[in-house]
């Protein structure tokens, strides 16, 4: 490729960027009901561009998804490093994730259920980045039970149960129309229960351990782990 198709290519990159944020911004602010021109009016480009960067709306939405599952994860990431007390270190994470979907509301919709016109089916942008957590929470619990001379198993499965209770008890308060709870409420008693089930999924597999207990007493330094996801 010459210098002229790399400059080119190099455009067309900062021109999706540019309508990536407008759409971002614009399903934030509206909701997933935004079009292809409110999109491009926020963009500052015509409509006709946005439609020559992308192929069609499902690939334009798709792309949204990774470009609102990459902002999320900045906010995320640092929270599920693996540091401080055990229990403390499960707040963090809970209260991140919680905190980032009740100001963005209408980005974690989007995330489900795409745009109006295009209604998503299955993400893999989505279910790719659920299985890259679920992996890496894996690999913790894994590698405590193999410290510890326990059978690693079942890491997985705890693994997954815990992301799963955690995201089906954000999404229904979500869509309540009557939340019963408070955004710090909801993160308490989800923080509260993923702590139970991890404390007695691990001391039926002989580990026994306390709120205070260090991370690194568990797990040692995991943190390439995180990196490797």
């Amino acid at each position: 490729m010459d210098g002229r198709s790399l400059r080119w290519e190099d455009h067309k990159a900062a021109r999706r960027n540019q309508v990536l944020d407008a759409a971002m911004s614009a399903i934030d602010a509206e909701g997933a009901g935004v079009g292809v021109q409110q999109i491009a009016a926020r963009a500052g480009l015509p409509r006709s561009v946005v439609y020559r960067l992308f192929r069609e709306r499902g690939d334009l939405d798709e792309q949204v998804r990774g470009h609102i599952v990459s902002t999320l994860m900045v906010s995320l990431a640092p929270a599920l490093a693996p540091e401080g007390k055990a229990e403390t270190a499960i707040v963090r994470a809970i209260n991140t994730y919680v905190s980032w979907i009740a100001e963005h509301p209408n980005l974690h919709h989007f995330l489900g259920s795409g745009s109006k016109r295009r209604p998503a089916t299955v993400s893999k942008v989505v279910s790719g980045t659920k299985t890259a957590i679920g992996l890496y929470v894996t690999d913790v619990f894994a590698t405590a039970l193999r410290r510890a001379g326990a059978d690693e198993s079942g890491a997985e499965t705890i693994a997954f149960g815990v992301i799963g209770l955690v995201d089906a008890a954000v999404n229904r308060w979500l869509s309540s129309r009557t939340r019963s709870i408070s955004k710090d409420k909801l993160a308490e008693l989800v923080s509260r229960s993923a702590w139970h089930v991890i404390h007695g999924s691990l001391s039926d597999l002989g580990i026994e351990i306390d709120p205070d207990t260090p991370l690194s007493e568990l797990t040692g330094d995991i943190r390439p782990l995180l990196i490797a996801q």
